[in-house]
């Protein structure tokens, strides 16, 4: 998907096919990658080198090892900046402790952000200005990436098409979790696109009106 110079590449990776959001400016010869799971920079080196742009930032929407389980290997490759919420601050820097969730023979190493990101705070990014909400319920530190210049928000587990984010892990509520999504996804503006951790792009006003987990 291309806005003006802008490309979005959805990346889906990993054990569970968790989706990487590679969003590229050529412009600007950077880049930024939205979550990290097994085995993606090997989708996002080519593109990188065709685009002749450098991955400058990794964004992770929550802690969970699907989200997280190639974040070094991406950080080793390209020194990026890691920004995350720091109610996951465990999960990312002692993934042992999800063990009990993880499939036998996957392996996880942990991933230090450089940057604790606060809900409501902006940021530049790729000549554009991305606002950081904090969507908790899934698990303690989901926030969404909302990037208003491309009406779009990068959600993690937070929302799907049609279905919402278990909250049956450790740190899950699903009083919490709806009560986010209207407050921190339904007030965004009806037409902006929804990027979920797993499956199809949505609408916020579609999820408003049919989603029947959370009904706006």
């Amino acid at each position: 998907m291309d806005w003006g110079r802008m490309n979005l590449h959805v990346l889906p990776a990993g054990p569970i096919q968790t989706n990487a959001y590679l969003l590229c400016s050529p412009a600007h010869g950077a880049a930024v990658l939205i979550d990290a799971p097994g085995g993606v920079w090997a989708q996002v080196q080519p593109i990188l080198a065709a685009a002749h742009c450098r991955l400058t930032e990794l964004w992770l929407t929550h802690g969970h090892w699907d989200h997280t389980q190639g974040a070094a290997e991406v950080v080793r490759a390209t020194q990026a900046r890691v920004r995350a919420h720091v109610a996951d601050r465990v999960l990312y820097e002692t993934p042992e402790v999800m063990s009990a969730f993880l499939a036998p023979g996957i392996r996880l190493e942990s991933v230090r952000p450089d940057t604790w990101v606060e809900p409501g705070e902006t940021f530049p990014a790729l000549g554009l200005t991305a606002e950081v909400r904090h969507v908790p319920g899934h698990c303690p530190g989901n926030v969404l990436f909302y990037l208003a210049a491309m009406s779009a928000a990068f959600v993690g587990d937070a929302l799907f098409a049609g279905s919402v984010g278990r909250t049956d892990f450790p740190g899950g509520s699903q009083a919490v979790l709806a009560e986010s999504i209207r407050r921190q996804i339904y007030t965004l503006p009806a037409a902006t696109k929804v990027y979920p951790g797993h499956g199809p792009a949505t609408t916020v006003g579609d999820e408003m009106e049919g989603n029947h987990y959370v009904r706006g």
